[in-house]
């Protein structure tokens, strides 16, 4: 069995595979723990599934939060007694990075267009929904482009709330109309259509300037992907695990056991 760990900003996701499938996934919050801690709520997850530590054989991380990367390594080498890799911008795992600056881009998006080159088998556009939300963009001919950043759908959600004294939270769910009703109905109007649309703007403008002449597929991925992707019309599929089994995809790639 093999381990892939996505380490955001807000959230770590884990996910074991059996073979190629997600057998078990488990999300936590990013926040500081030991590496006790990190190798307890681990164990925790194995043992309620039935599943061993024994039974690991490989163990791959991705991660955008430095702070935590450390002790979440440390966590499962001492779970597993296997040595994690960390997957990095310099990494050979088939890509090229076809940017400007190669060594910022992140290992969560390397996974991405991996998993995506896999799944679209061609040109493709990612869309990560997750604390911000990423386009990346990468050609069948294996060239990771760049793409765009814009906040995140819940962080522009939670910013709204505390900056604005008369608004409360509420659930991130789609109003029947835009033209909401009551307070809740115009948060959830403003944010949820509004990131579709906004969603939607971005991958026609990335279309627009794409360097060849194939349509890219669009693939969404992320916490708040199916969400999102019901009210957007430029999606063509949703794929949650999309980024797991991009960093799945790159170990293998480097030789790993998977």
């Amino acid at each position: 069995m093999f381990v892939a760990v996505d380490i955001g900003n807000s959230e770590v996701t884990a996910g074991l595979f059996h073979g190629e499938a997600v057998a078990l996934r488990w999300r936590l919050t990013t926040r500081p723990r030991t590496s006790d801690e990190w190798a307890a709520a681990f164990a925790a997850f194995l043992t309620h599934a039935g599943q061993s530590p024994n039974e690991i054989t490989g163990v791959a991380v991705a991660s955008v939060a430095p702070q935590v990367t450390r002790p979440v390594v440390a966590g499962l080498r001492t779970l597993t007694g296997r040595l994690p890799h960390l997957l990095e911008p310099r990494s050979d795992v088939g890509l090229v990075l076809d940017v400007d600056e190669p060594w910022a881009v992140g290992p969560d998006r390397l996974a991405n267009a991996l998993a995506a080159l896999e799944l679209a088998a061609g040109d493709a556009i990612v869309v990560d929904l997750g604390t911000a939300t990423n386009f990346d963009c990468v050609t069948a001919d294996r060239r990771f482009i760049g793409g765009s950043i814009m906040p995140g759908l819940r962080t522009s959600a939670d910013n709204l709330i505390r900056a604005a004294a008369l608004l409360t939270a509420t659930d991130l769910v789609p109003p029947a109309r835009a033209i909401g009703r009551t307070t809740a109905e115009h948060i959830q109007g403003g944010v949820l259509f509004g990131t579709a649309d906004a969603v939607d703007g971005m991958v026609r403008r990335l279309i627009a300037e794409w360097p060849t002449p194939a349509r890219p597929r669009v693939i969404a991925t992320g916490g708040l992907a199916t969400l999102v992707a019901s009210l957007a019309t430029t999606i063509d599929v949703v794929e949650p695990d999309l980024t797991l089994r991009g960093i799945r995809l790159a170990a293998r790639a480097l030789g790993l056991p998977v």
